[in-house]
């Protein structure tokens, strides 16, 4: 028989629904992952309707991502939008203020999966359009260095652009450059919240950016010792 069980696990914490149930996720929901003041008091729900179970997005100004264990296939939850789980495992990442975090959904009974798609000789899936060079995704890797590092899903502090070249001996104006370059590339094929003015926007810039850069495995915690070459 096929189950019909969702499990939801944030940090190595398990949580089940049945259909019938429901699941609510955010600082005040069933599955409380933070006090973190940007997060929603309820954020996400998750219900079983018509032989598939959904989430649906009912905080007010988050958005979150889905995407196949694989980091194949790519949705956006905007505010007040639900999407049904068709993969066997999925993972939801988003992002309140400086932190990401990430959930992982099992659906048992669910009927569909991603094609595999092969890596290269760089050990970085070829998903996103247009190349880039090895100093651009070190930038990439040293901002999502602390997402990376933690063992499964669960949450990590998006460090400052000054806190990310300093990990890579870089001056902060090479870092910009750097990145200021991977946001032109991936904005052109189409991922949005990459360019905006000064202030507040390169926070969210650097948000957006760990987030598509997890989600779909541009960088992966196997690149990690790129961060730290042997010396001599």
């Amino acid at each position: 028989m096929i189950s019909r069980s969702l499990v939801l696990d944030f940090a190595g914490e398990l949580h089940s629904a049945q259909p019938g149930e429901r699941l609510t996720v955010g600082r005040a929901g069933d599955v409380s992952i933070d006090d973190n003041p940007f997060l929603h008091r309820e954020f996400l729900a998750l219900e079983w309707a018509g032989g598939l179970w959904w989430v649906h997005n009912v905080g007010g100004r988050l958005a979150a991502y889905l995407t196949d264990e694989r980091g194949l296939m790519r949705s956006t939850l905007a505010p007040g939008a639900k999407l049904p789980l068709v993969f066997p495992r999925t993972l939801v990442t988003f992002a309140a203020g400086d932190t990401s975090y990430e959930l992982e959904l099992t659906v048992p009974g669910a009927a569909y999966d991603a094609d595999d798609n092969p890596r290269d000789g760089s050990g970085l899936l070829t998903i996103v359009p247009g190349k880039f060079t090895d100093s651009q995704l070190l930038a990439v890797l040293a901002l999502a260095e602390p997402v990376l590092r933690r063992e499964g899903t669960g949450a990590g502090e998006i460090p400052s652009t000054q806190a990310a070249a300093s990990r890579l001996g870089w001056t902060t104006k090479r870092f910009d450059k750097k990145l200021e370059n991977v946001c032109d590339k991936l904005s052109a094929a189409g991922v949005r919240g990459l360019r905006g003015g000064p202030g507040g926007m390169a926070a969210n810039r650097r948000r957006h950016l760990v987030e598509y850069a997890v989600s779909t495995r541009l960088v992966t915690p196997e690149d990690l010792p790129l961060l730290d070459p042997p010396r001599g």
